[in-house]
C-alpha cells in the first residue's frame, strides 16, 4: 500500500531532523506547507512532484556527505559553532 505524500513528509522529517516550517521553505519557498497539509490541504501534481524531487535529492546529497544542516535562524549560531568545534 502506498503511502500518502504526508506519511511520506512526515517519515522524512523524522529521517533529517528538519523543523517542517525548513522543509516547506526549502521544498517550494512555503514555510506554511506541512502544516497546511496536516490541515487538509491537498496539494496538485507539481506540488508533490517538486516535494519528492527535494527529498530524493536530500537523501542522494546525504548519502555523498554534501547535507549542509539547515536549521532555523535559532540554530544556526549552534551549526556554525559544531562545525567549527569539529575543524
Amino acid at each position: 500500500m502506498e503511502r500518502s505524500l504526508l506519511q511520506r513528509i512526515e517519515a522524512f522529517l523524522k529521517e533529517s531532523a528538519m523543523p517542517p516550517s525548513v522543509f516547506g521553505r526549502a521544498a517550494l519557498r512555503d514555510p506554511c506547507f506541512v502544516s497546511d497539509l496536516r490541515s487538509g490541504r491537498e496539494p496538485g501534481r507539481e506540488i508533490i512532484g517538486r516535494v519528492e524531487h527535494f527529498m530524493s535529492k536530500w537523501r542522494a546529497d546525504r548519502r555523498v556527505g554534501h547535507v549542509a544542516p539547515l536549521g532555523d535562524r535559532r540554530t544556526r549560531a549552534f551549526w556554525r559553532l559544531d562545525a567549527g568545534s569539529e575543524a
